[in-house]
């Protein structure tokens, strides 16, 4: 008799041996709806394999796809506190904790130095993960000290922007990030140090009304949603139907605010070539 020996019709499994799929093996697209592997779905990119849909990923993920190999982390140590000691359905320093639990991520933004094809340049890759990515002095006084690090070290600056805009929780003090980083970046063009503004999905609120379309050179992702308001809340303000498209990285093309549309696949080579062009002039 063979090793295996079926009693039944039908492969019966009991309860006690059924094994769950473990976490993070499947990835299922939101516009497609296929299904893929988490390891396919990294080898393209973190783009989905059947409709090359881009998948929101987190700062050190664009580190790891961005930089030839190794790479500098500056300012990790820099953490947000409840100043104000606000409250809304639960403490902000809460809010804080809980999120720096599960992402394991000290705050929404995180800067790093390294190479890309062989140049230098430093960046600030946002995470919508903490908090919806939202601007809080943290976030600003990154930014700011990021500059100064690019300035005092003549190498190009860029910001990958990926947030739902400033952190309500820490009122005008968020607000005041918009200015400070506008200013600091002021001081890159008069340097003539090259700033890149990278805006992925989602960009919106005071993010994009201050550092996200101040570049040299303002490039986005296929399909990011940018804009100041969202959609639904300009709709109801207008009482019009909005453009197809609207507020998505093709429409703003379209309209004159981005440079060009780049493909996860094509961003290395993509900035690689914009740093030389840089470096040139």
């Amino acid at each position: 008799m063979g090793w295996f020996k079926r009693l039944k019709d039908g492969i019966q499994t009991a309860t006690q041996n059924k094994k769950e799929t473990p976490d993070g093996l499947w990835y299922k697209c939101k516009r497609c709806k296929e299904a893929s592997t988490t390891k396919e779905l990294k080898a393209n990119f973190f783009k989905c394999p059947s409709c090359d849909y881009h998948v929101r990923i987190g700062s050190h993920d664009y580190f790891d796809l961005l930089f030839d190999g190794k790479y500098t982390e500056y300012f990790a140590d820099m953490k947000a506190i409840d100043f104000l000691k606000f409250t809304d359905l639960k403490p902000y320093n809460e809010r804080l904790d809980a999120a720096r639990e599960k992402t394991s991520l000290i705050d929404a933004i995180s800067v790093a130095e390294g190479k890309i094809s062989r140049n230098p340049i430093i960046i600030a890759a946002m995470d919508f993960s903490f908090i919806g990515g939202s601007m809080g002095s943290v976030v600003g006084q990154k930014i700011a000290n990021a500059i100064d690090l690019s300035l005092e070290k003549k190498i190009p600056f860029m910001i990958i922007s990926k947030s739902g805009g400033a952190r309500m929780m820490e009122s005008a003090f968020s607000l005041m990030q918009m200015a400070k980083t506008s200013a600091k970046l002021s001081l890159l063009q008069k340097a003539g140090v090259p700033y890149f503004s990278f805006l992925t999905d989602p960009t919106t609120g005071g993010v994009t009304a201050s550092f996200a379309m101040l570049g040299d050179v303002n490039f986005a992702e296929p399909e990011a949603l940018i804009g100041f308001a969202g959609p639904r809340v300009i709709k109801e303000t207008i009482k019009k139907d909005l453009p197809e498209g609207f507020q998505t990285s093709e429409f703003l093309l379209d309209h004159g605010f981005l440079d060009f549309i780049v493909n996860r696949k094509d961003l290395k080579t993509k900035i690689g070539d914009l740093l030389s062009l840089f470096s040139k002039s």
